[in-house]
């Protein structure tokens, strides 16, 4: 058992509270353990310079953390000027769910995808990921019950989670303690049907084998399919409102 009584093939205890923000076309606050995301979509009639006249969308994101999400205060990137981790993450999230959403259904309209951390203790990354799929797929239903799209975009669900080795165990979902103190860490982005869109896996400290890889991986499509199913709970509640 874990420091919080998890097994290790266990998600910490998820919440996404859709409809967090009341302005935003949609929004979604997610809860992972400790770490809490604030993650909101909004629409803009216009795109990049290199997608005018072309008829497609877009989907991009920003990323944050509060200068109290962590342990000690971290300066805003406002002040300081951003970290080469936030785009880093920001980049992320925007492939991540642009793989899932066929851009030339959206027309030419930019959807900005904001991930804020309120409060960080692990895995600020996947869970953003999570969360905003849920946000955006709600400001596309927006769109849709308004007229303004002829088709729902979204081909398939796309959620994320952390593996690590830690102490010589494989590890699902881990807190900022456990990704401390890992071996090795990794991050899977996985849609619904299993596909990869990205994984990023690393070792701190010695190489790791591809056995030890396949066993993160399956870890990580169980996690995933069950963050997909809580995703599309939500989505499906705020449907029948």
């Amino acid at each position: 058992m874990r420091k919080d009584g998890r097994r290790p093939d266990e998600l910490r205890p998820v919440r996404i509270i859709p409809h967090f923000l009341k302005y935003a076309e949609g929004s979604a606050l997610i809860e992972l353990g400790e770490t809490k995301v604030i993650c909101s979509v909004s629409v803009e009639d216009k795109v990049p310079p290199f997608l005018k006249d072309t008829g497609m969308g877009w989907i991009t994101a920003e990323y944050a953390m509060l200068p109290r999400s962590t342990h000690t205060r971290t300066p805003r990137d406002s002040v300081v000027g951003k970290k080469g981790r936030s785009y880093e993450i920001q980049r992320l999230i925007g492939r991540s769910l642009r793989a899932v959403v066929d851009l030339t259904a959206l027309g030419e309209r930019t959807l900005w995808v904001d991930c804020d951390v309120i409060q960080a203790d692990g895995g600020t990354r996947t869970a953003s990921i999570t969360g905003a799929f849920v946000a955006l797929s709600l400001a596309i239903k927006r769109l849709l019950k308004q007229g303004l799209l002829s088709r729902d975009p979204i081909l398939e669900p796309v959620a994320a989670v952390s593996c690590g080795l830690v102490a010589g165990e494989v590890l699902l979902d881990l807190t900022y303690e456990e990704d401390s103190l890992a071996e090795v860490d990794a991050n899977f982005v996985l849609t619904e049907s299993g596909k990869i869109v990205e994984v990023q896996a690393a070792a701190e400290k010695e190489p790791f084998a591809w056995n030890l890889f396949e066993k993160m991986r399956e870890l990580a499509g169980k996690g995933v399919q069950k963050l997909i199913e809580i995703q599309k709970k939500v989505i499906k509640d705020v449907e029948e409102g």
